[in-house]
């Protein structure tokens, strides 16, 4: 695509459309664009009080060290290990929203956003680069945003959905490479296993679910044989999830909404699940 060559550029091009004072919101959770990030740290000196928001950041953010403030400044709508020290020592902002309000906050303008970095898989022959394992608020800030700057990753599955942008939507185009986080899950405890043998009394054949990541989670999807068409609509989508469904626990006959899709927002788990949602009809973002 003649479109997409025009695009490509190096990350340290790409971040030379973020300036002073602009805020930039990018995409989280293992979907987060490492090589942007780190190219925007790079031009710290060049740079003041841009405000970088986000959802959970996984691993080391740069845009968090000390050394970074009056250049950067966090406004973390949910907070995670990189950005927590940040925030309890006032150098950088949280913003207490729910996850289900944030498109609507991004669409009515009273968080405008001048840059949007997000990670994509490869586009189709059509053009389309899906969001992958991080739909959530992608596509609201895409649509509000003046540049949209891409880190295309093959490594990133192509989810289905709604959760697709255009490389005609596109200003800047970078093709890096890098593993996905991975969220091994660990072994839930004595305590964790009876909380899920009393959620399990609760759930009946044909129950849709949302359910979180943890030892809770993870050990009431361990408890679920027997059940029988139970639906998944959810914030996110992981490894315990996954086995229920190859299972045949999981699947979506009874929902009144989206019946026979398992719709989620996000997906953290390991390389196993990224896998596993890769192009798979059955689950929708």
């Amino acid at each position: 695509m003649d479109e997409y060559r025009k695009k490509r550029c190096t990350a340290a091009e790409a971040v030379r459309l973020i300036g002073s004072g602009q805020r930039v919101y990018y995409s989280s959770n293992a979907a987060t664009p490492g090589a942007l990030i780190r190219a925007l740290a790079e031009r710290k000196d060049e740079l003041e009080n841009v405000e970088a928001c986000h959802l959970l950041q996984l691993g080391e953010d740069p845009l968090s060290r000390p050394e970074m403030e009056g250049h950067f400044r966090h406004n973390a709508l949910f907070v995670g290990p990189s950005d927590r020290d940040a925030v309890n020592e006032g150098r950088a902002d949280y913003t207490p929203v729910h996850l289900h309000h944030i498109p609507r906050l991004l669409r009515s303008g009273r968080l405008p956003l001048d840059v949007v970095m997000l990670m994509a898989s490869p586009p189709d022959e059509h053009g389309f680069m899906s969001f992958g394992v991080e739909a959530l608020a992608m596509r609201a800030a895409c649509e509000v945003a003046r540049k949209v700057i891409v880190q295309v990753n093959r490594r990133m599955p192509r989810v289905l959905g709604d959760a697709f942008i255009h490389v005609q939507r596109v200003d800047a185009i970078v093709e890096h490479d890098e593993p996905l986080p991975e969220l091994t899950p660990r072994p839930y405890t004595d305590v964790e296993d009876r909380i899920a043998r009393r959620v399990r009394e609760l759930i009946d054949d044909g129950a849709t679910l949302q359910m979180g990541i943890g030892g809770i989670p993870d050990a009431v999807w361990k408890r679920l044989d027997g059940l029988r068409d139970l639906g998944i609509h959810t914030e996110l989508i992981s490894d315990g999830a996954m086995h229920a469904i190859e299972r045949g626990i999981v699947t979506g006959a009874r929902k009144s909404l989206h019946p026979g899709k398992a719709v989620i927002t996000i997906a953290l788990g390991t390389e196993a699940l990224y896998r596993f949602i890769d192009n798979n009809p059955f689950i929708e973002a």
